[in-house]
């Protein structure tokens, strides 16, 4: 996360846990909407495909960013009692996020949160900005070596992506990220003038300021190449593959989780804020990622993985001190953004419930 000179002095225990850091389901992501109960949907039988960004053409990738600025640019739903940083349905969820930060990481629940929680920005795209394609994903695997291609992946291009890094900032805090780049405010692309309100940290209030990147080709390097890759899909059970994902309390044991936060966001960005990540749209491209590394575990041994679900329902609770383990039953919520669902619900992305699929599978 971003050094101490950013989001002031902080207890030493805070400072670790950041740096661990209408579609019918046969035809879209999800059913229903705000206050529809919460119920499984018609089958699944014409999902919708979720592809690597590179695979796109060019016209798809322009009116995916389209969608995106669309979302960025509509009303918001939440009160200003709540939020009142919070102008755009974009800040919606990056608000749900925000508030729920510390009840949705490093649990058992954090996957199938996120895939819900993906979903329904990807709905929002198609049901609200008239986006109609699926959501794409970020295969990290592709641009991690040599470490000179990490700044030049397609997702960093200014035209037909997301833009790229920021003015590189000095720094020698101790919680710096290994090998960052940057730091500065993203200099071309869709988002170059972007506005960020929301944040860092958990802050509400309204904080108005440009994008920022830091890139760590290192950190790339290290987290998110193949490697890491197989040796998550490789784990027998759920417990153990979301612990490894996940990784531990520190840069040096680290997952593909964090390696795709801090290799992207570094000190300065805001994709290394715990909090407020969903700020940065990349944050959809590499959430989707995970959730096709888990479909592509899961895929491994559908008969059983589809039930396979287990770790703490509290922050780091591993030893079940607090209160006990997740269960198919356990009750999610993205706030007004969308209906709550369980675990249960989100278990299989072509159940019902959820209708969408990916091109291809590690």
């Amino acid at each position: 996360m971003a050094q101490m000179s950013r989001f002031g002095k902080l207890p030493q225990l805070l400072i670790l846990l950041l740096l661990h850091l209408s579609v019918f389901a046969s035809a879209g992501t999800i059913a229903g909407r705000n206050g529809a109960k919460n119920s499984r949907q018609a089958a699944c039988t014409n999902p919708i495909i979720r592809k690597e960004w590179r695979t796109l053409t060019q016209e798809e990738q322009l009116d995916y960013l389209s969608a995106v600025k669309c979302f960025l640019e509509k009303p918001g739903l939440t009160p200003a009692s709540v939020a009142p940083g919070a102008v755009s349905r974009y800040e919606d969820l990056v608000v749900t996020h925000i508030q729920q930060t510390m009840d949705i990481h490093f649990v058992g629940h954090f996957l199938p949160w996120h895939r819900w929680f993906t979903a329904v920005y990807e709905k929002g795209l198609r049901e609200e900005c008239g986006y109609k394609g699926a959501q794409p994903y970020w295969d990290w695997t592709l641009d991690v070596n040599p470490p000179s291609n990490w700044a030049k992946s397609p997702v960093f291009d200014p035209v037909y992506g997301f833009g790229g890094n920021g003015a590189f900032v000095e720094s020698n805090g101790p919680n710096d990220v290994p090998g960052r780049t940057g730091g500065g405010c993203v200099a071309d692309g869709p988002f170059k003038d972007m506005v960020i309100r929301l944040g860092p940290m958990d802050d509400l209030s309204g904080n108005p300021r440009c994008l920022h990147r830091d890139l760590s080709p290192y950190f790339a390097g290290r987290y998110l190449g193949m490697n890491q890759t197989i040796l998550t899909i490789s784990q027998p059970d759920f417990g153990q593959f979301t612990r490894v994902n996940d990784g531990g309390p520190s840069f040096d044991d680290s997952g593909l989780h964090g390696g795709g936060h801090y290799s992207v966001g570094g000190t300065f960005g805001e994709m290394g804020d715990l909090y407020a990540s969903p700020s940065d749209p990349i944050f959809y491209m590499h959430h989707t990622n995970l959730d096709r590394v888990w479909w592509s575990w899961q895929s491994r041994d559908l008969q059983n993985r589809l039930t396979d679900i287990s770790g703490p329902q509290m922050l780091m609770d591993y030893e079940n001190l607090q209160a006990g383990n997740v269960t198919l039953d356990f009750k999610m919520s993205v706030g007004l953004n969308a209906e709550d669902v369980t675990v249960r619900d989100t278990m299989d992305i072509r159940g019902g419930y959820l209708c969408y699929d990916y091109d291809s599978l590690y």
